[in-house]
């Protein structure tokens, strides 16, 4: 639970905290700026990988998922995509009546069987069903005419979402799904398109909230899953958690966090080998124009411990890892003014060039405005005109008084007043990382962050970057 300051010493004594250095990493990007991608599940097949994707056509400053479509992407580098474009969509499925939610696509027998939820026509919320396609391209047909899982599924979830399909080295498959109702699990027919026995509720999976992937690695089963628990995201936002067993349906033991929250409220894992790298590959708010609702698929590098446990991905793609975003800082030649700096704390360290090592690191000073609330500001003032188009701002939470901020805003000077900079992404309250929020370039003289904080919190700044 986090403190405010009730003394100058509490203060003074939190600012000696001192934490090691993190290195910069390259940064990857969106796999697609053209369309906004979400929900992203990964088959291996051949020397290619394919990602199916969910398609976000939510309008700026929309505030519910409007997905009609799923999109097929392929890749021989894990760098360059090829959109395929929609390769299913709610119309093929003439059951279906709304919300082509987050799938996946498992082979067997030389077909390629796509699990979707899907918002049916009938009673009941979301529902399963089941293409079928003869590549991993398609074209992909409805398999079964209706659901495979519904509301009249005994012991199914009230919000059936998120299917995951893995099949065994004896060739038995598996089903896995769930929500914030906890995860479901089932056995399929050699078919693949019915439920051979009875639906289950595996034990141990700490903290589940949706999105479950399952595989499995030298003999272990892996189970990567969100979750939106205080311990690993703020409210609103979710982690990646893993837990592995000894058999497909568990019992589970929790083993850590695998991905930090990103700057989407939503997170949804996808785990692969490819060419002998294994792959993190997930979505986040990071593309130009994104947002909860407009979310962009992305992948990072998944490294492997000794002992068969996994290392937390470094997300290099402006969701949240402790590197610096990639081009020229105009921030280091910037003026930096503000409302309020705390008498203690620097205005200073905000463009220092410094790489703080997690949102508690102010070993170079830190802007903070404690003890105010509400809405503050910190700006760059350049003699001459600078092109952004892209700023990272690492904020600063001292765990106590100093917290992450509600939300965030960035802003231009035009000439006569500030304005809002057009087409701004989401612009990110993350801990221990740089959030990116890219916009059209603007040529400005001034540019300005406005900081919300909390109820009951203050706000304050490492380094606020300005690309």
């Amino acid at each position: 639970m986090r403190r405010r300051w009730t003394t100058a010493l509490a203060m003074i004594f939190a600012f000696t905290l001192v934490l090691a250095l993190a290195g910069p990493a390259p940064a990857a990007s969106p796999i697609t700026t053209s369309i906004y991608t979400a929900d992203p599940a990964a088959l291996v097949v051949g020397d290619t990988m394919y990602l199916y994707t969910g398609h976000d056509e939510a309008a700026p400053g929309g505030t519910n998922f409007v997905m009609r479509d799923w999109h097929v992407f392929s890749s021989t580098d894990a760098t360059t995509w090829t959109d395929h474009g929609a390769r299913l969509s709610l119309s093929n499925l003439p059951w279906a009546g709304a919300d082509a939610w987050a799938g996946e696509v498992e082979p067997r027998g030389g077909k390629y069987y796509w699990y979707v939820p899907v918002n049916g026509n009938g009673a009941g919320w979301m529902d399963i069903g089941v293409a079928v396609g003869d590549s991993p391209l398609g074209p992909f047909t409805d398999a079964k005419g209706g659901p495979l899982i519904s509301d009249s599924t005994p012991n199914s979830s009230p919000l059936n979402i998120d299917p995951t399909v893995f099949t065994d080295d004896d060739g038995q498959a598996y089903i896995y799904w769930g929500s914030y109702y906890g995860l479901r699990a089932a056995k399929l027919k050699p078919d693949m398109i019915n439920l051979d026995g009875p639906v289950i509720t595996p034990a141990g999976v700490s903290n589940f909230w949706e999105a479950p992937w399952m595989f499995k690695r030298n003999g272990t089963y892996y189970l990567a899953y969100a979750a939106n628990d205080s311990g690993c995201s703020q409210p609103g936002y979710a982690c990646i958690r893993y837990a592995t067993a000894t058999s497909p349906l568990g019992p589970w033991t929790h083993r850590g966090v695998v991905l930090d929250q990103v700057s989407s409220t939503t997170n949804h894992p996808a785990i692969v080998e490819f060419k002998g790298q294994w792959y993190m590959v997930y979505h986040n708010a990071a593309a130009p124009g994104g947002g909860n609702f407009r979310r962009s698929v992305t992948l990072d590098k998944l490294y492997w411990n000794a002992d068969g446990t996994m290392q937390k991905v470094v997300q290099t793609s402006g969701g949240g890892g402790g590197q610096p975003p990639s081009g020229t800082n105009h921030a280091l030649t910037a003026t930096a003014s503000t409302s309020y700096v705390s008498p203690w704390e620097t205005l200073g360290a905000i463009n220092d060039g410094y790489v703080p090592a997690s949102s508690a690191d102010h070993s170079h000073g830190a802007y903070g405005n404690w003890n105010h609330q509400g809405t503050e500001w910190i700006e760059y003032r350049w003699t001459t005109a600078k092109s952004v188009g892209k700023v990272a701002t690492y904020w600063f939470d001292d765990d106590q008084g100093i917290d992450l901020p509600a939300s965030c805003k960035v802003q231009y000077w035009n000439g006569s007043a500030y304005v809002d900079v057009p087409g701004q992404s989401a612009c990110g309250v993350a801990a221990n990382t740089y959030n990116v929020t890219t916009f059209t370039p603007v040529s400005t003289t001034r540019l300005r962050l406005s900081i919300t904080s909390r109820t009951g919190y203050s706000t304050g700044v490492l380094e606020w970057m300005a690309l």
